[in-house]
């Protein structure tokens, strides 16, 4: 059995330049003539090839590991970070590229699970459980487990046996935790396997316990027994550690363009353990580095930062670490932040985050609304396709710019939800199964990505790009004042939950229900979506 480290003990370093990067900015040379960027122009390069191309170079990267994924810290990862930070410097003098490096905690391992010594095959460790071993009577938590009052008195020493839902799996299992249980399953509520974190530890619910998740197949089999009355005894073989990695963020700021009045846009570059993360997020960084490499091309008027995050898997602490640790006056440059995450989908929806807060009563900081309706527009009347909002969920990297004020959006195809009717009606593909069924798993790979979305939406960035890179017209200035208050105590995983401060701070329950992130059934993405 291996040993759990304490997550609590691992600091992200303080380093002597407070934004951490190894490469210090530099002047360029802003004579040299070229076409200012337009729509059309950057849109006309976009071609679904050079995509796929630089796709199979990602999984290429995966599989030449043993792993064959590229987990944030792994060899497959640092290889991404490489090829990566090599295009874009190859490019010429167009770009200030930069690496910011910080220690990231790394949770691996594995769990077994059995029912009065049947195995259950689809059992699978949440991440950042502690290690165990437990064999003991599994007990029905009542509702979905985000209360103390939904757990009995004799879930004590025992099993607790619950279902996905609601609130995230740290705070059921740390409920569990203070309710004296000695372990807990949580069981999914959509068809499959469920792969999932609890984040960040201690939290204040109480303590995590040895914890596993199991399909709701098996959970519906298992459920059934106990409310027939039958008693069933679960045993529990949890193997867990957490190691300190160290990775870097990669970002490429072009030398034109107003440095006043910045344009960032972001995908990450990591993946989960199962897999090579083609769709997520490799269409997101494929799509920005193709754009990154063609916008080279052009002349911009404002400056346009590419964003490539280490860590979002594991709780979105590459792009935090950058935002935490921009002085108040880098922060007011940033007119906006764009997310692409997941973006070729393979029974995909085209969704627009809602900035504006109509269809989820989430509203993005001033300017998000305005970034909404330029994706709504160009989709419906330059692509003529339909579009659907998707909230603001807390599950990718647009969850620290929006912290601090920053307008924020993007675009998302589907995670592990479930497309409506309406929306196959809408899209195409097939109702009733999941927007990507190999979310977080291995089949998500290149021959599971679709062209038509991944393309379509690399054209939908390519216009944010060329819009913004030419004007802020319609967008809200943004002040000079930090909307958080500067901390002195370095950023730890302990406080991670904590750092995630709504720049609406009256509108607590908005602010809780951002900052969930650590603890969804995965980041990624912002699962609710409408029609």
């Amino acid at each position: 059995m291996l040993e759990l480290l304490s997550v609590a003990t691992l600091v992200l370093p303080a380093l002597a330049n407070p934004s951490g990067f190894l490469r210090p900015r530099q002047s360029f040379d802003n004579t040299t003539n070229l076409t200012s960027v337009t729509s059309e122009g950057l849109r006309a390069l976009v071609q679904e090839s050079a995509l796929f191309e630089r796709g199979n170079k990602l999984q290429e990267l995966a599989f030449s590991t043993p792993d064959r994924n590229r987990l944030t810290g792994s060899e497959g990862h640092n290889l991404t970070v490489d090829y990566l930070y090599e295009t874009l410097t190859g490019l010429g003098d167009y770009y200030d590229v930069e690496l910011q490096p910080f220690s990231i905690p790394i949770a691996s391992g594995n769990a077994t699970f059995a029912t009065d010594g049947v195995a259950v095959p689809d059992a699978a460790l949440l991440s950042y459980s502690p290690a165990g071993v437990v064999n003991e009577e599994l007990v029905l938590v009542a509702n979905l487990g985000c209360e103390a009052g939904d757990f009995p008195a004799e879930v004590s020493g025992k099993i607790a046996f619950l279902s996905r839902g609601t609130c995230p799996f740290g705070q059921k299992v740390a409920l569990a935790g203070a309710a004296g249980a000695a372990g807990a399953v949580v069981y999914n509520n959509i068809a499959g396997p469920l792969a999932a974190t609890l984040g960040a530890s201690p939290r204040p619910e109480g303590p995590f316990v040895p914890a596993l998740s199991i399909s709701l197949e098996s959970g519906t089999t298992i459920l059934n027994t106990i409310n027939g009355g039958a008693t069933v005894i679960g045993e529990m073989n949890v193997d867990s550690v957490v190691t300190v990695s160290y990775t870097n963020n990669v970002l490429a700021t072009t030398k034109r363009g107003d440095q006043n009045n910045v344009l960032q846009v972001g995908g990450h570059a990591d993946s989960v353990a199962a897999g090579p993360g083609l769709n997520d997020d490799g269409s997101g960084i494929v799509g920005l580095l193709e754009l990154a490499v063609q916008l080279t091309k052009f002349d911009v008027k404002n400056a346009v930062r590419f964003s490539f995050w280490s860590g979002e898997e594991e709780g979105l602490i590459g792009s935090t670490y950058y935002v935490d640790n921009l002085p108040a006056d880098e922060q007011a440059r940033i007119r906006m932040y764009l997310n692409f995450d997941m973006i070729a989908s393979p029974n995909y929806v085209l969704a627009v985050y809602d900035g504006d807060g109509s269809a989820f009563n989430l509203t993005g900081p001033p300017g998000s609304a305005q970034a909404e309706a330029l994706f709504n527009d160009y989709f419906n009347n330059i692509e003529d396709v339909p579009t659907v909002p998707t909230e603001f969920s807390g599950r990718s990297d647009y969850q620290g710019f929006i912290n601090v004020g920053i307008p924020s959006g993007g675009l998302f195809t589907g995670a592990e939800g479930i497309k409506t009717a309406e929306q196959a009606a809408l899209f195409g593909g097939q109702a009733d199964v999941a927007y990507d069924p190999n979310y977080h798993l291995v089949g998500d790979t290149i021959d599971n990505c679709n062209g038509v979305a991944w393309t379509v939406n690399t054209r939908a960035i390519a216009h944010s790009i060329a819009t913004y890179g030419n004007s802020w017209e319609g967008i809200p200035e943004r002040s000079s004042s930090p909307t958080v208050e500067p901390r002195s105590e370095p950023v730890t995983l302990s406080t991670r939950a904590s750092l995630s401060k709504s720049w609406r701070r009256q509108n607590m329950e908005i602010a809780e229900r951002r900052v969930a992130v650590l603890a969804k059934s995965g980041t990624c993405g912002g699962e609710k979506l409408e029609i």
